[in-house]
């Protein structure tokens, strides 16, 4: 079965860069304590990274 992230924001992003905030936007993240679920993939992978002292996530069986 493919797995999915269920990612969720934690962290604020006030006086974060614009290029962090651009990637949570991309996740389609918008408010603190949303959560969503993508496909586990490499290029989300790299999102998550990039701004994982932000974000909270765990691994789901879709």
């Amino acid at each position: 079965m493919a797995k999915k992230l269920q990612i969720t924001l934690v962290r604020s992003l006030i006086g974060r860069p614009e290029k962090h905030r651009t990637t949570v936007k991309t996740l389609g993240l918008r408010k603190l304590h949303q959560t969503v679920e993508h496909q586990d993939n490499p290029a989300i992978r790299g999102m998550v990274s990039q701004v994982s002292h932000l974000l909270e996530v765990k691994e789901v069986e879709a």
